[in-house]
This record gives C-alpha cells, sequence and structure tokens, in this order.
C-alpha cells in the first residue's frame, strides 16, 4: 500500500518527539539538525493532503511525490538507527557499569559521524523538496476534522437519484425476498412491533452496503412497490448525498408532499412548518437515499416528521455507514445487501448488453468469458452494469470479449467515473491515518491464508499507521478496523464470531490496490504482474502462490527488492541454501507461509527494523537464538511451527514485545525469565507445565497489561497454589481469556469410560486450578475448551463469586464429565452469544440453569435472565433429552439466532416459544427424538437437517425461509402464510412430499435423484406436477457422481417454461403453453 503523507509527516514528528533531541545532537554532532527535521516536516505537512489528493490523476505531482516518500522513508531509517543505538548503549553500559552515554558514543565515533552526515543531508534534501512544491502551489486543506466539516462543491459528491426504477436493474430472487421481508416490515402494524420506538411515527428502517452494491435499486423497488402505495397516503423520496443543502433538502420533501413552497425563502423554520402542515396527519413513507451522516434527518427532518406524520409512518434510509444508520436510532438488525448470485449477475450483465431478441443466442455462447468479468466485478451490480455499458458497444465475439477481460480497464485509471467514485468517496472520507489501514488490508492475500483481526492490528502498528499512546494502540487499532467495519468497506467473514475475520469486496481490493499502485504490488504466480519484480521497485510486497511446489516461486527472484519495509507471502516459494533476509535491510513486516524457513533463520537478526515476523511453516524447527538483538520486535506469531519445541532464550531481551503466539507449536516450556516481558499484551498458546516445585503459570503474574492470554494444558498444573500465583484477576486490561485442558473426548465425541481416564482425584484437582483462575471483571471474551471436573468453577456457578459483569461471549467445547450447566451464567447483563459444544454427560438441563438462587442482590433487579443474549449455540450434547423451561420463566427476550445439533430432545420448551420474542433464525440438525416444532412466532428462517422424528412443522407466521434436508418422516407443514422460499434436499425420496400442494411458496428449490427429477422433468405428463406446478419458479437438481447438480430442471409458473437437460425424452428445452 502507499503511505499517506498527512499521517506519514505526523508518525516521523512522533518518532521525533519521543527522541531526545539535545542528546542526540550532542553525541552525533549534528547540533540543531534534528530539531531543523522536525520543523522542514511540520512545514510541509501544511499541504500534504493537497498533495495526496492530486497524487491521484495529476501526473506532473506524482514524481515529487515519489522523491518525498522516499526521502521520509529515509529519515524513519535514521531515526530507527539513533533509537537501537541509544537502546544498545543502555544494555552495554549496564553491564559495564558504565551509564555515561558520552563514553559510549566516543567509542563509535565512525557510526556517529555516518549518522550525523546523512541527517544533514537529509534536512537538505527536504530544503530542495519544499522548494520544488512551490511549482505545483499546492494549498493548506486544514486538518481532516477541518476538511470532514466544510462542504466541498465537488459534482462527485452530488449523485442525484430519484423514485423511478430502472427495471433493467432487476435481477434474481434475492431482490425479491428482500422487497418483500422490508415492505412487510414497513407495513405491519405498529401495535405489534416487538422492538419499535414510543414514537410509531419516526420508525427508521436502514438498508446498508458498500457503493454500487444496489442500495438504491432495493429502495426504489420498495418505494414502487404496490403495498407501499395502497398503505401509505403520503410519499417522499429525498437523495440526500453528502454535501445537502438544509434549505434544499426541505423544499424538495415539500414539493414531494405536495406542499406550497412557493415564496417560502430558504429560512430552516419556516420551511419545517410548512413541510409539518403538508404532512399533517398523513401516513407517510419518507425514504432518505445515499446518507452520509445523520444530520439531515436528526438537525432537519426528524422535527416536521415526528409532529405530523400519521399514525404508522415510516422512514427508510440507505446509507454506505452502520454509524449512520446507529445514529438515526434505525431498528436492527440493519438490512445489509449481499453481493448478486452468480447468475442472478450473468443475467444482469446481459440485460446490459442484449440490444434485440436476436442477440441472446450469441450472448450465451459467450457466457464462460462474461462469468470471468463478473467473477473480476465480484459480483458487484454497479461494477456488471459499467462493465455492461462497456460491453454493449462491442461486437458479441469471443475477440472483443477477452479483450475487455484481458483490458487495462480493469486498472481504476482506465475505469468509468461512475465506478471509481463510488468507491473514491468512501476512500476520501476516511481519517488520514484510516486511509492507510484501508490501502494496507488490500494487500492481505485473501486465498490461502486466514488472517485475524489480531494479525491485522498488529501490522497496522508494525507500520506506525495507528497514532496514540503506546499503551492504548492495540484498542486503538481494533477501533479503525471495526471503523471499517462500519463503513462497509471490509465486511465479516460469517463463519467467525465477533469480527474475527473480514473480507473485502474484490472491486474495493482492487481500488485500493490501485491507489498504492507506485508503493505496493500484489502478485499472484503465473499472472502478469509477477514480472514487475524484475522492473520496479516496491516498498511493499504480497505474493501469494497456489500449486505444486514444482510451481512455486524463487526466494531469488525477489532480491532485487531491497527497498521493501513490508513482505507477506502465502503459499510455497523456493528456498535454497545460501538464500538470505539480510537483502531486505529496512522490512518492518514479514510473514512467510509454508516455505523452507530453517534456511534463513540465521539472518532473520539481519533485520533491525523488523517488528512483526510470523511464519507458519510446519518444518520450521528453530529460531535464531540471539533474537534478542532485534530490539525493535514487536509482534512475533509462530501458529502451525510443528516443529518447533523451544524457544530461545535471547526472547527475554525483546522488552518491546507486545505479542506472541506459539499456537500450533510442541513448545512446553517457557524459560523462567519470561517474566521480565511486561510490555506483552497478547499471548496464545502458552503452556502451562512444571518443572520440580516451578510452575509457568508464575511467569504471567507480573505481565499486568496482557490483554489477551490463551492457556494450553492445565491438567499439568499439580496444585491450584501454582494458578493463583498468575494472579489473572487482578489484570485489568484481560477482555480475552482461553483455558485448555487436553482432550478426554473419543474422536465421535461420546464420553470416554471415566473410571480408565478420571480419577476423582484429578477431577477435584482441576475444579481447584480453574478455580483459582478467576478472571476480571473487564473480561469480554470466555472460551473454555477440555475442562473435565464434574462441576465447574465456583466463579461460573455464582455471579457473586465473579462479577462478570462485561462478559459478552462465552464458548464452552469439550465437557466430558460435566452433568449440568453451570447456574451463574443467566443474569450476566452483557452476555451475547453463549456456545456449549461436546458436552455428553448432559441428560437434563434443568430450571436451575435459568433460575439459580439468588445469592446477589443485582439479580433479583433483572426482569428477564439472559437479558441481552442474541445468538445460542447448544451442539453435540448427545444424551440430552429433557430441557425444562416453563411458560412464566422470562428469558432470552433478545435471542435471535439459535442452534440446536445433535442431541436426544423431545421438544422444544414452552418457554421458547413464549418468550424467545425476536428469535429469527432457527436452525435443528440431528435432533433424535424431536417430533414437531411449532409455534414460533417470529422465527424468519427455518432449517431442520436430519431429523429422523420430525413430522410436523406448524404455526410460523412469519416464517419466509425453510430449508429441509434428510426429514424422511415429515409429512405435515401447515400455518406458514409468509413462506416465500422452500429448499428441499433429500437424496432417499422416491415422490415429492404431499405437503407441497397445500402452500404455495414463490421459489422451491429441489435436491434429489436423478430418477425422481426425470419425473419431474415430464412436466404435466408426470405423477409430481400437481404437487409443484402452481408454485411460480421451481428449481430441481440431481448431481453425478461427485459432479454437483449436474443435472436440473427449471420452471416458471408465469410466463410458462420448462427447461431440462435430463437425458431422457423430456431432456430437449422446450418452451410451451399448457
Amino acid at each position: 500500500m502507499a503511505v499517506v503523507l498527512d499521517a506519514f509527516a505526523s508518525y516521523i514528528q512522533n518518532m521525533l518527539t519521543e527522541m531526545a533531541k539535545e542528546e542526540v545532537d550532542m553525541l552525533l554532532g549534528v547540533s540543531g539538525e534534528i530539531d531543523n527535521l522536525g520543523t522542514k516536516l511540520g512545514d510541509l505537512k501544511n499541504f500534504l493532503a493537497d498533495a495526496d489528493r492530486r497524487n491521484v490523476t495529476d501526473q506532473s505531482v506524482q514524481p515529487w511525490v515519489r522523491e518525498l516518500k522516499d526521502t521520509m522513508y529515509d529519515a524513519t531509517d535514521i531515526l530507527d538507527l539513533c533509537q537501537l543505538k541509544a537502546m544498545e548503549r543502555g544494555s552495554s553500559s549496564l553491564a559495564m557499569g558504565c551509564l555515561n552515554p558520552l563514553l559510549f558514543c566516543m567509542r563509535n565515533p565512525v557510526f556517529a559521524h555516518d549518522i550525523g552526515s546523512r541527517i544533514k543531508k537529509l534536512n537538505k534534501r527536504l530544503d530542495a523538496i519544499k522548494e520544488r512544491s512551490a511549482t505545483f502551489s499546492f494549498i493548506n486543506l486544514g486538518s481532516y476534522e477541518d476538511r470532514s466539516g466544510k462542504e466541498t462543491t465537488s459534482r462527485l459528491a452530488n449523485r442525484e437519484t430519484s423514485a423511478q426504477l430502472d427495471r433493467s436493474s432487476v435481477v434474481g430472487e434475492q431482490i425479491e425476498l428482500d422487497t418483500r421481508k422490508l415492505v412487510e416490515m414497513l407495513t405491519e402494524d405498529p401495535e405489534t412491533t416487538a422492538t419499535h420506538d414510543k414514537d410509531n411515527k419516526s420508525m427508521v428502517l436502514a438498508i446498508v452496503g458498500i457503493g454500487g452494491i444496489g442500495k438504491t435499486t432495493l429502495a426504489q423497488k420498495i418505494f414502487n412497490d404496490d403495498t407501499i402505495n395502497r398503505v401509505f397516503t403520503k410519499k417522499i423520496w429525498l437523495s440526500v448525498n453528502k454535501d445537502f443543502s438544509v434549505a434544499e433538502i426541505l423544499k424538495r420533501a415539500i414539493i414531494e408532499s405536495g406542499g406550497d413552497h412557493h415564496a417560502a425563502g430558504n429560512a430552516k423554520a419556516t420551511l419545517q412548518r410548512i413541510l409539518q402542515n403538508a404532512l399533517d396527519g398523513h401516513k407517510t413513507i419518507l425514504v432518505m437515499d445515499d446518507v452520509w451522516n445523520d444530520q439531515a434527518w436528526s438537525d432537519v427532518l426528524k422535527t416536521p416528521f415526528g409532529n405530523a406524520a400519521g399514525h404508522g409512518s415510516r422512514v427508510l434510509v440507505t446509507t454506505r455507514h452502520d454509524l449512520v444508520a446507529r445514529a438515526m436510532k434505525a431498528r436492527e438488525p440493519y438490512h445489509h445487501v449481499d453481493k448478486l448470485d452468480p447468475k442472478d449477475a450473468w443475467s444482469l450483465l446481459k440485460k446490459q448488453v442484449i440490444r434485440n431478441e436476436d442477440e441472446e443466442p450469441l450472448i450465451d455462447m459467450l457466457e464462460d468469458i462474461g462469468m470471468r468479468i463478473i467473477e473480476k466485478c465480484d459480483c458487484l451490480p454497479l461494477a456488471i452494469k459499467v462493465m455492461g455499458g462497456l460491453l454493449c458497444k462491442k461486437m458479441a465475439r469471443r475477440g472483443d470479449w477477452e479483450k475487455v477481460l484481458n483490458n487495462a480497464i480493469w486498472s481504476v485509471s482506465q475505469m468509468p467515473e461512475e465506478l471509481n467514485y463510488a468507491i473514491y468517496l468512501s476512500y476520501e472520507d476516511l481519517h488520514p491515518s484510516l486511509k492507510q489501514c484501508f490501502l494496507h488490508y488490500s494487500l492481505i492475500p485473501n486465498k490461502s491464508t486466514v488472517f485475524f483481526v489480531d494479525d491485522i492490528v498488529s501490522m497496522w502498528i508494525s507500520e506506525g499507521f495507528v497514532e496514540g499512546n503506546s499503551d492504548e494502540l492495540e484498542e486503538l487499532a481494533t477501533e479503525y478496523y471495526n471503523e471499517l467495519i462500519l463503513r462497509n468497506l471490509i465486511e465479516p467473514d460469517l463463519l467467525y464470531v465477533d469480527r474475527w475475520v473480514c473480507n473485502m469486496h474484490d472491486v474495493v481490493r482492487s481500488f485500493a490496490q490501485y491507489m498504492a499502485r507506485d508503493e505496493a504490488l500484489v502478485a499472484h504466480k503465473g499472472k502478469p504482474d509477477i514480472g514487475k519484480l524484475n522492473s520496479k521497485k516496491f516498498i511493499r510486497l504480497s505474493l501469494e502462490t497456489e500449486g505444486s511446489e514444482a510451481e512455486e516461486l524463487e526466494w531469488s527472484s525477489l532480491q532485487s527488492q531491497k527497498s521493501l519495509r513490508t513482505l507477506l507471502v502465502a503459499g510455497h516459494i523456493g528456498i535454497k541454501a545460501g538464500d538470505s533476509l539480510g537483502t531486505f535491510p529496512s522490512l518492518r513486516t514479514l510473514h512467510i507461509d509454508s516455505t523452507n524457513f530453517d534456511v534463513m533463520a540465521g539472518s532473520l537478526c539481519q533485520l533491525k527494523h523488523l517488528r512483526y515476523f510470523s511464519i507458519t511453516d510446519p518444518n520450521t524447527s528453530r529460531l535464531p537464538v540471539n533474537i534478542g538483538k532485534m530490539k525493535f520486535l514487536q509482534y512475533i506469531s509462530l501458529d502451525g511451527c510443528e516443529n518447533l519445541v523451544k524457544l530461545p532464550r535471547g526472547i527475554e531481551k525483546l522488552q518491546q514485545l507486545r505479542y506472541l503466539s506459539l499456537m500450533g507449536t510442541n513448545i512446553n516450556f517457557i524459560p523462567r525469565g519470561f517474566y521480565v516481558l511486561t510490555n506483552l499484551r497478547k499471548i496464545f498458546g502458552f503452556p502451562a507445565h512444571m518443572d520440580g516445585d516451578w510452575c509457568s503459570l508464575q511467569v504471567l503474574e507480573p505481565l499486568s497489561r496482557l490483554m489477551g492470554l490463551s492457556i494450553y494444558g492445565l491438567e499439568n498444573v499439580l496444585s491450584s497454589s501454582f494458578a493463583a500465583k498468575a494472579r489473572l484477576g487482578e489484570k485489568v486490561h484481560l477482555s480475552y481469556l482461553f483455558l485448555n485442558c487436553t482432550s478426554r473426548l473419543e474422536d465421535d465425541g461420546q464420553l470416554v469410560r471415566e473410571d480408565e481416564v478420571f480419577s476423582e482425584a484429578e477431577q477435584q484437582q482441576i475444579v481447584e486450578v480453574f478455580d483459582e483462575l478467576c478472571p476480571p471483571p473487564c473480561l469480554d471474551v470466555l472460551e473454555i475448551e477440555g475442562f473435565f471436573g464434574r462441576w465447574f468453577p465456583r466463579w461460573m456457578r455464582s455471579i457473586a463469586a465473579a462479577p462478570l459483569e462485561n462478559l459478552r461471549i462465552l464458548t464452552m467445547d469439550d465437557l466430558p464429565c460435566c452433568t449440568e450447566l453451570p447456574n451463574g451464567l443467566c443474569h450476566l447483563p452483557c452476555l451475547e452469544l453463549l456456545q456449549i459444544c461436546r458436552a455428553p454427560a448432559i441428560e437434563r438441563v434443568g430450571l436451575e440453569f435459568l433460575q439459580p438462587q439468588h445469592d446477589h442482590h443485582h439479580t433479583s433487579q433483572l426482569a428477564a435472565v439472559f437479558p441481552r443474549l442474541h445468538n445460542l449455540t447448544l451442539t453435540e450434547m448427545v444424551e440430552w433429552e429433557e430441557w425444562e423451561w416453563e411458560e412464566n420463566v422470562q428469558a432470552m427476550p433478545l435471542l435471535e439466532e439459535f442452534l440446536l445439533e445433535s442431541c436426544k430432545l423431545r421438544c422444544i420448551p414452552v418457554g421458547l416459544a413464549s418468550h424467545a420474542r425476536s428469535l429469527k433464525k432457527l436452525y435443528v440438525h440431528d435432533v433424535q427424538h424431536l417430533n414437531s416444532l411449532e409455534n414460533l412466532a417470529a422465527v424468519v428462517e427455518l432449517e431442520v437437517y436430519d431429523n429422523p422424528d420430525l413430522m410436523r412443522i406448524a404455526n410460523f407466521p412469519k416464517l419466509w425461509k425453510l430449508d429441509i434436508s434428510g426429514c424422511q418422516k415429515l409429512k405435515v407443514l401447515e400455518g406458514l402464510p409468509a413462506l416465500q422460499k422452500l429448499e428441499l434436499t433429500d437424496y432417499d425420496m422416491e415422490t415429492l412430499p404431499i405437503y407441497l400442494k397445500d402452500f404455495k411458496p414463490t421459489n422451491l428449490q429441489i435436491d434429489c435423484t436423478l430418477s425422481l427429477l426425470t419425473s419431474i422433468a415430464a412436466g404435466k405428463f408426470s405423477h409430481e406436477w400437481d404437487k409443484f406446478s402452481h408454485i411460480q419458479q421451481v428449481k430441481a437438481y440431481a448431481n453425478d457422481g461427485d459432479i454437483e447438480r449436474k443435472w436440473y430442471v427449471l420452471y416458471t409458473r408465469e410466463p410458462f417454461n420448462l427447461e431440462t437437460n435430463v437425458a431422457d425424452r423430456y431432456s430437449k428445452s422446450r418452451n410451451c403453453f399448457i
């Protein structure tokens, strides 16, 4: 990525501030030069924001910017060396009993002269750069806060939208389902709405997503829906934009509502009064499109709308930022727009390209190229429409389409402005420090390696992108990460909890990589960009290789990139004897994945500036013994280095170390001197072990700054007194804690025989050890794995024993001996996610889980237990048969998602149906004795998989999506009036189920045997015809060996169409009327 000049200058100024400038001046013989450096940077900083902006498009500015950046990079290297020598001087002086720094510098006159000369030359370079800057007439744009508070006149920020719907932009079933869902929410009776404002007239719903993903199209479709037209007597569409005018937006609202705006002037109060009169008593829907902040609502429209609009009026807002929806107090959860399905994306591209019906067969023959273009567009609707606009000017020939696919059009400078600026506006709205983090995120390999939030924020800190107090850097970096999510520039991967992993849209990634093109290269083996390694100098390099070792990139091919400060390698890279890291003396960040690192381990210490080091090679067996010389090293990750069995003693000298991960290694010994690393914030994979009468947990006592900690092998701790010495409860910054014992369960999750594995003394001892590992009240996330006590530690059984009032996430996995769930959790005020997995000894969950004894005065004040729980997972409790939850016990009022899997539960408790009124998504998998699911009024999505006794699903009034797989006894579906989509998977059924006759979803998807598919393909001649002919759209598939969904039948009721490729007498595609 490219550094942002404004932020980079601030980073260097901070480095200068932290130095003892007078001492350095004196020692180096460069009196005043350090001060001069700071002054020159301060002078330049006044117009760096403008220089950065113009650097995007003004080619005359670009060489000047490159020269300035090179000079600033050199400055950081020089200042680093000064600090390094100061640290070495301090260590040497103490070791030799010499505390006078002058004596040390006198022993190093060559170093002093060299550094002094370099600083003088640096200042001369800055003088010349400052002088040349006058040529460009840069202007002072002020601080980011000043800039973001000013209106701009840029046409880019004023995209005007209207309520008119372009039908060519509407494709696929998802937008239809989303429209119905949101129309239902907008028109539902306010009295029956579970979560709404006291003033129902101003309830706000939000559509959120990145620019170009289709928010406006969805809002237009909703605005023009027949139900909306029937329910609301007034409709207002406002295109708000970033730089809206208060007077203009009020006038437009008055016009849309039929009011008189003539001779009203521009006075806000007057216009608000006129609007209020126009709305008086009318049930109104207000759509605010493309909102960048909440001011247009909070300061302008909320008062007249709230005072005058009729009962049941609604506001629908589209925005790129979750923060805007939150500020407008929109109803949660917000509606996030997803990318298009590839098939729908192809339909959208065809709509843009086909000029007449005769062209469709020709375009269909180009589908393979079109799908590759769609892949490059990342299924983003705006990108596809832009490409469609280009392709429609070309001939429908393979050669022409391939030219577009391989053209430089994919560099942002050549792409149409509409697509560029949709993303550029979001980028320009970022703080300079956040811009750097955003650009850096585009370097992260995204195919073969998973990078967690800790990896990302650690790299940002190592690169100097995070400004702030040293004690708060991780918190600040995490705030940056979350802001990128809230701005929808990165999006959480739903496979991971709590935003631990995020992805970046390919189109957004391409934009960011273009913005960083002069300094950073993201390349893949076999792709054209890899050739740039030999022709251009880069500061940051991200390589991703796939395939066999025979196809791997050679390490020697990187040797020309001597200026690298960041090197990220994911996948195999060929390393041979003699290869070295010493070629890259300026590296700050190094990540190497799956390669033979042992060959180069000895050269690691040549990287004097290195802050972040991550290696995941399973063959790595050693780190350099003199690693302690790497004074700047802050982050070490050794995840997956299976052959690594010990840490070098020198690690105790890394006084700046903030992060250490030993996950996936076989390191089972911690040096006794580890306790001196008091700067550590996070330790993962810490081994609990004994060494005579000493326990490794003891070294944790002085590590008071710990924010994250995972401990493995706690069964090795022989006495609870050793656990007490860790003093976890006193670590006031600890937000994440993982406690592990080695698994005692069989591979199938069944309980092992206790008399063969556990003694009563062992079970008692592990409980006592965990008793002494009580976390502090500030804890946010707790994970427990492999705990084999018969009962839980006392701080989980009683809220009085450990007031975990901030605990938000709790997961417990592999609990072989626990016979009941902990009963001290239900009153935790902040608990949002609870996961309990693999607890084979639990047969019954009783009232104690929901109604523990009130052992703390605070508990009785809460109206409901588990008051903030949103997500509940109970899986592989294989002997669990009974769940007692009576109707009068109020619990889980905010529960939204529930996964129940692999147990013997006979029925869902009545309390769940009565009190989990926010439950939207329910997943029921492999529940052996469950025979019915009924009366869950709020559920909108239901999955039922492999429930052998399930016979009945009834009374789900809001259910719109139902997914059924492997439930052969299911015979009754009733009371599902809102159902829109049914997915049915069963490779054993010989005929379609009878219940299909009795209801009418909009969409039916079937995965079945080829035999049944063949029958379906017969259409009106099939015995199955009367079971699906009344459904608007049916898609049915069958596999062919390992080829999934090779065979298909596609049916549409109106206008009638039936297509199939099944190899029988109905295999020909046909389009006929019945």
